[in-house]
């Protein structure tokens, strides 16, 4: 024994090894076993089919979000995009000191890139809502 140890025990041994204690580990496996069985009776009871024109306001807006009847993601993308597109442009500016042809294939590629993956999201988004549309006009 060191000057310095004052009688830690190393759990270097333990399959863990993350310093996660007895108690934790035994509160995410309750965790876990309890947001599975919450999660079905939610999903089989509250927001069952048979429920969906009885709530208003909030619980309305619950249900639609919970059964992703609108989908959110198309904003996201739209605005990450943004953020993306003015990042990649300002950051491109940097690289004029080091290397004009890095800067302008930042600037062009870089953004072009980006573009083509936000639209290629966007079209499979847009796919999806519109066989959607159908599949409800069908159903009718």
């Amino acid at each position: 024994m060191g000057y310095y140890d004052y009688g830690t025990t190393s759990t270097m041994g333990s399959s863990f090894g993350s310093g996660m204690g007895t108690g934790a580990l035994i509160w995410t496996i309750v965790s876990l076993v309890l947001a599975l069985v919450g999660g079905i009776v939610l999903y089989f009871t509250v927001f069952a089919n048979k429920n969906e024109e009885k709530y208003k306001g909030f619980m309305a807006w619950l249900y639609d979000f919970i059964k992703f009847k609108k989908l959110y993601i198309t904003t996201v993308l739209k605005v990450s995009y943004l953020v993306g597109a003015i990042f990649l442009t300002l950051y491109s500016f940097a690289l004029i000191g080091s290397s004009f042809l890095a800067f302008l294939l930042t600037l062009i590629v870089g953004n072009l890139v980006l573009r083509m993956i936000y639209e290629f999201s966007l079209v499979l988004l847009s796919i999806h809502e519109n066989v959607s549309e159908i599949n409800k006009k069908l159903k009718k």
